[in-house]
């Protein structure tokens, strides 16, 4: 049994509106990395939201299957909740001062969640709580324990918020776009820093991005969304090297790389939740659209590099 099980997972607002996440499947082992990729509003952060429990109305999250560690989160009650979240199951979320509170310092954040998930008390939760932040490689860690969230950097911050989501020692961590707000240098080292943690400790991690360059080195499988749904999904790097699906080729195409002097891209725009076309969700933006494409929605199916929604698939041809 994998540890997350996810089967047609949606998540509408407004009981006939559209949905943002649209028949989601996904399953994730125990110590395994898992990528979620895709642009802007492809329902990425949605779904985790949703696995979390952190919808809210008018919010409708429906899934035929959502399972943590044999745990069917649809029917959790709050309590139960609450005890799952930030000790079994923690995220580290895209902007990480708005996730930490401006009032309370950085200690006494790490001290609430070690109380909480692990009934540490007094000097043992203050020891363990500076442990962390050594952990998660602060300099002069001791002293940031008395720091409020403004007076960090935004590198700092973030090393921060994953010391807080790996205090409950988690069995998963979902990174939403942990290096979004971060400069370059400082998000290589975020990555090697949560990617060090996983193997240390032996988390499953669920990286949710839209960087394809940082996901080719860190992730051991790939899935691909596409305006609320999953168009693709693989091992990696076998995926990416022989993509099925066109718009995983357009954004491939669309990474710089050197010597390409123009970087390649995919016309028109993400269709909205009111303008959704009738078949093929790309198909108004493929470049190899067919007629059949336009009249069907094409579903979930098996390609020679895992799985694919399209009727007409890229590299399909047999090795040589």
């Amino acid at each position: 049994m994998s540890l997350l099980e996810i089967d047609n997972l949606s998540v509408r607002f407004g009981a006939d509106a559209p949905p943002v996440v649209d028949g989601l499947d996904l399953r994730l082992d125990a110590g395994e990395v898992l990528a979620i990729v895709g642009e802007s509003g492809s329902g990425k952060s949605m779904a985790m939201l949703a696995l979390l429990g952190l919808v809210d109305p008018p919010g409708r999250v429906a899934a035929d299957r959502l399972r943590f560690a044999g745990e069917d989160l649809l029917r959790l009650g709050g309590r139960a909740r609450r005890r799952l979240l930030g000790k079994e199951l923690a995220l580290v979320f895209q902007d990480p001062l708005a996730a930490l509170d401006p009032s309370y310092t950085v200690g006494f954040q790490l001290v609430e969640v070690l109380r909480q998930h692990l009934g540490l008390r007094g000097a043992a939760a203050r020891r363990r709580a500076l442990e962390l932040l050594e952990q998660v490689e602060i300099p002069a860690a001791a002293s940031r324990l008395k720091a409020y969230p403004h007076q960090l950097s935004g590198g700092m911050a973030q090393r921060v918020a994953i010391a807080l989501a790996i205090a409950g020692e988690p069995r998963l961590l979902i990174a939403d776009e942990p290096t979004t707000a971060l400069d370059v240098t400082i998000q290589a080292q975020i990555m090697e820093l949560l990617l060090n943690l996983q193997r240390e400790r032996g988390m499953a991690l669920l990286l949710i991005s839209h960087d394809l360059a940082v996901v080719a080195e860190c992730a051991e499988r790939v899935c691909v969304m596409y305006a609320g749904q999953a168009v693709e999904s693989g091992p990696l790097p076998e995926l990416f090297d022989a993509p099925a699906h066109p718009y995983t080729e357009a954004l491939l195409a669309a990474l710089p790389e050197p010597g390409r002097k123009r970087l390649a891209s995919l016309p028109g725009v993400v269709p909205g939740r009111y303008d959704r076309p009738h078949g093929c969700l790309l198909a108004p933006r493929c470049p190899y659209v067919q007629d059949d494409c336009r009249a069907h929605r094409p579903p979930l199916e098996a390609k020679r590099q895992g799985l694919a929604r399209c009727y007409h698939p890229r590299n399909q041809e047999n090795p040589a």
